[in-house]
């Protein structure tokens, strides 16, 4: 069980600080999470915390590729209904 983050990452330091189990480092191009420690915050917290600050949505992913922090997350607004705000915005 590890979570990991892909190469949307902006390196904000956001996640490195609120990971209680030490799992994130600085690499590069962007940040990393070794899968040896990552707890994906069991017993620790209802979500990952990681997820829970990262600016960007889909950066991270569970062990099966999912994204945790989907489209929407950020903002609460289904990508679908953001759409149409665009759309309606950009006819203006």
């Amino acid at each position: 069980m590890a979570l990991s983050i892909v190469d949307s990452c902006v390196n904000c330091w956001a996640c490195y600080d609120v990971c209680p189990s030490d799992a994130i480092y600085e690499s590069k191009p962007h940040f990393k999470i070794n899968a040896r420690k990552c707890t994906e915050c069991e017993d620790d917290y209802a979500q990952p915390q990681c997820a829970s600050i990262c600016p960007i949505e889909e950066a991270i992913l569970d062990a099966s590729g999912m994204a945790i922090n989907p489209p929407g997350s950020l903002t609460g607004i289904p990508p679908e209904k953001m759409a149409e705000a665009l759309k309606e915005i950009q006819a203006r």
